[in-house]
């Protein structure tokens, strides 16, 4: 969380965010201040200056969102820039990378496990390379 700023120094700010944006490739927004609307560093103006393909990932958007477009919990595409609206995506992994895993797991075990047997096809390149003989 941030203290709230000056005009003239979120102006500045916004300038020197247009400058850079248009040579990004992607761009990650995280500014917050505790219990105001989130400050405004990407206008549309900056949006529609970047490079189609580009992605903004606005980690405030909970709180309005430091791009203009934003949509909490929402995709959007506005000319060619993807915005990503997500406050709550550190929060939304741990569950992905679980699921993940445990279906990484299980597709593991089928390769050995046969109608509730072990049977190791040692010819199988995966079961080859897990294996410790």
């Amino acid at each position: 969380y941030a203290v709230e700023q000056s005009e003239d120094f979120l102006r500045r700010q916004r300038e020197e965010v247009q400058l850079r944006a248009t040579k990004s490739d992607v761009i990650i927004t995280t500014a917050q201040v505790r219990g105001r609307k989130a400050p405004l560093l990407v206008p549309t103006e900056t949006v529609e200056k970047m490079r189609p393909g580009s992605v903004i990932v606005d980690l405030a958007a909970s709180t309005g969102g430091n791009c203009e477009l934003t949509q909490d919990r929402k995709i959007i595409v506005h000319k060619g820039v993807t915005i990503i609206g997500n406050s709550d995506l550190a929060a939304d992994l741990p569950q992905d990378s679980s699921f993940l895993f445990a279906n990484n797991i299980h597709n593991f075990v089928k390769l050995f496990i046969k109608e509730g047997k072990l049977e190791l096809d040692l010819e199988n390149e995966i079961i080859k390379g897990a294996l410790i003989v």
